[in-house]
């Protein structure tokens, strides 16, 4: 069976690495958003200071719901903040609004890696959708040999595991110059910026094992389609 068969082994390692990621997400953001900055500033109005020193005053700011839901829209141009993220003046606060800032200025400034993942969004997201179900009837409408339309699957996922690379520069980038902005302006100071950093770091790892488990699914569909020669 194709979810049973020995190459379903590859996914074990990034699986337990994303249960991993999401453990230290939780806990370092618990950890930090008890922890309040000596600056007394909210991530709304910190984000806010530093797109206008950036330049890029039409980014508008948002309270967006729901935990840990904060992102950066380029399409709209806007940054949208978790209601635990938007009033709040804790570190973990601090430095996820920082990072989601830092998005807003790759934008600004022309980052080309984010512009580069912009600009294959669509197709990505179309074949991440379609992939396993175009591959998947492939795989079980031919008896003998790969099929053209396992050979589309693959070839569709692989787009989708370009966009989760490409995804890695960009949030590492967002990070750096979160942390830079941080420390530079004073928002966060001495062991406020490692707590920040150990938020980050959780949060970069969720990506690592997000794009580990893209290459692996590809890697697993690739060696299936092999077995069919």
């Amino acid at each position: 069976m194709f979810f049973w068969d020995y190459t379903f082994i590859l996914l074990i390692p990034p699986l337990l690495l994303a249960f991993y990621a999401q453990a230290k997400v939780r806990g370092a953001f618990s950890k930090y958003s008890r922890v309040f900055a000596s600056s007394n500033i909210s991530g709304a109005l910190m984000a806010k200071e530093i797109l206008h020193l950036g330049g890029a005053n039409e980014v508008a700011i948002e309270k967006t719901p729901g935990h840990l839901s904060d992102h950066y829209d380029p399409r709209k141009k806007v940054l949208r903040l978790s209601e635990g993220v938007y009033a709040s003046d804790s570190i973990a606060a601090l430095g996820i609004a920082a990072h989601e800032a830092g998005h807003a200025l790759q934008h600004h400034t022309g980052y080309a890696p984010l512009h580069l993942r912009n600009a294959i969004y669509p197709l990505a997201s179309f074949g991440s959708t379609l992939a396993f179900p175009i591959f998947l009837v492939g795989f079980f409408f031919s008896s003998k040999g790969p099929s053209i339309l396992m050979d589309i699957g693959i070839f569709l996922f692989a787009g989708a595991v370009f966009f989760s690379v490409l995804t890695l520069p960009v949030e590492f980038n967002a990070s750096r110059r979160a942390l830079q902005l941080l420390r530079e302006r004073g928002y966060l100071k001495g062991r406020e910026l490692d707590g920040a950093r150990q938020v980050l770091s959780a949060a970069a790892l969720t990506y690592v094992a997000s794009t580990a488990m893209a290459a692996m699914q590809l890697l697993r569909m690739f060696l299936i389609r092999q077995s069919r020669d």
